[in-house]
């Protein structure tokens, strides 16, 4: 009965079984890192992502639900021709206020019934 007395740090097998124990943790360390990735393609959630926000080669990659779309920036300042359609305004506690310009808001006057 040899195998009986055969010592267990001999045996090739248990150091087999530590290292697919190990593989085994780095396999669900990378499969809870792919489901937490804003951009799961099993989620149905809306995400935005800025890459290299500011510099010539941004990119903006939109995905809603399976949908992804990737804008890509050309480095060029854009231009053309508009008309101002409003002023923007930062508050005190950082917050944006947007106000169109265009549309005719009531004085306190013509609200109240005077001209």
């Amino acid at each position: 009965m040899r195998f009986l007395d055969e010592d267990e740090e001999l045996n090739p097998i248990l150091s087999a079984v530590n290292l697919i124990d190990v593989f085994l943790v780095i396999i669900a360390a990378l499969l809870i890192a792919i489901a937490q990735n804003p951009l799961n393609v099993f989620s149905n959630e809306k995400v935005t992502v800025i890459k290299n926000a500011g510099e010539p080669n941004m990119e903006v990659i939109v995905k809603d639900g399976e949908e992804i779309k990737q804008y890509k920036s050309s480095g060029e300042i854009g231009s053309g021709e508009g008309t101002r359609a409003g002023v923007a305004y930062q508050m005190a506690d950082g917050s944006l206020v947007y106000v169109p310009e265009g549309k005719e808001t009531p004085s306190k006057d013509k609200a109240a019934g005077g001209n």
